[in-house]
């Protein structure tokens, strides 16, 4: 019987810039057809680091070029742009795909708000860099005129800085579900979602971060009630002492086992570190759900147990 998946893609496995994209997004579209074909329902999260970056800087560009005709845009509205753009390659590919395979299925992109928390401890560090590079002169007018936080990133210019919270629950999980319940493919949650946060009667204001896409991938997951959490990456499996000759790849992974490596520091923060978490979290939140974390043209091999880390009960 098919399963219920929600699918983790990295934004930089969409390329840097629309010719790139619109390249990968064909390979992509291939995967996640196969599993189609096996008669499994798929929900796709996708990153969006590069080309929300691409929409800041073209935003700040206008604003910097034209004062007297623009205004900067919120982070919220930039990640809100990159998931429509995204999403309209995505869901293009994937149906032409289907397509010619002789599958009609419906495949569409939701624009996807994500609630956190506005007590969050993310808020008050600021951690996750964002945009372009800029000189120490530029960050500090940044800074001057619009209180935003900078660091200084090993020696090649200093990066705004936003918080990454932890998501709290996804705004339009009803109208996601009811697309997967008529057979639709859904892409959403682009970038980890639109951070938003609930203030006075129903209003929800958008907040200056940015949500790790595997945590927003869990969420989702969790709300959908999926069998399988995949979460795709540029290795094929998990490995400890990464890197070193005693370099050993792991098939399968239980939470107690995860979080004694997670304690030894064998995951790299930003990298790996949230993958595997987003796996933990995702297994114990129900009895009999699993994760993989693999290659994307491996995903169909990784749900039949072939290859990639499994991560169960």
């Amino acid at each position: 019987m098919g399963k219920r998946i929600v699918i983790a893609l990295g934004g930089n496995a969409l390329g840097n810039n629309l010719p790139e994209q619109m390249k990968a997004v064909k390979k992509t579209a291939k995967a996640i057809a196969d599993l189609v074909q096996e008669g499994h329902e798929v929900v796709i999260v996708h990153g969006n680091g590069p080309q929300v970056g691409m929409i800041q800087q073209a935003m700040q560009y206008l604003v910097r070029e034209e004062p007297d005709k623009h205004v900067p845009f919120p982070l919220s509205v930039c990640v809100a742009m990159s998931q429509g753009y995204i999403g309209y390659d995505l869901q293009n590919a994937l149906r032409e795909e289907l397509l010619d395979r002789g599958i009609d299925k419906g495949v569409a992109t939701v624009l996807t708000q994500m609630e956190v928390d506005p007590d969050d401890p993310a808020f008050r560090h600021p951690t996750k860099p964002i945009g372009a590079f800029m000189t120490k002169e530029e960050a500090q007018a940044m800074m001057d005129e619009r209180d935003h936080d900078f660091i200084e990133d090993a020696g090649r210019g200093y990066r705004r800085v936003v918080a990454s919270p932890r998501p709290v629950s996804v705004v339009e999980i009803g109208t996601i579900e009811s697309l997967v319940q008529t057979d639709h493919i859904v892409v959403c949650c682009g970038g980890g979602g639109i951070p938003v946060f609930r203030t006075t009667g129903h209003h929800l204001k958008g907040a200056a971060a940015v949500i790790d896409k595997d945590f927003a991938a869990e969420k989702i997951a969790e709300q959908l009630d999926a069998d399988v959490l995949i979460i795709l990456t540029a290795v094929e499996k998990v490995a400890v002492h990464f890197g070193t000759p005693e370099q050993t790849d792991l098939d399968d992974l239980v939470p107690e086992t995860a979080r004694k490596y997670i304690k030894d520091g064998e995951f790299a923060p930003g990298s790996m570190l949230p993958k595997i978490q987003a796996s933990v979290e995702f297994v114990e939140s129900k009895p009999g759900r699993t994760a993989l974390i693999t290659l994307l043209s491996k995903a169909s091999d990784g749900i039949s147990g072939k290859t990639g880390t499994k991560v169960h009960m």
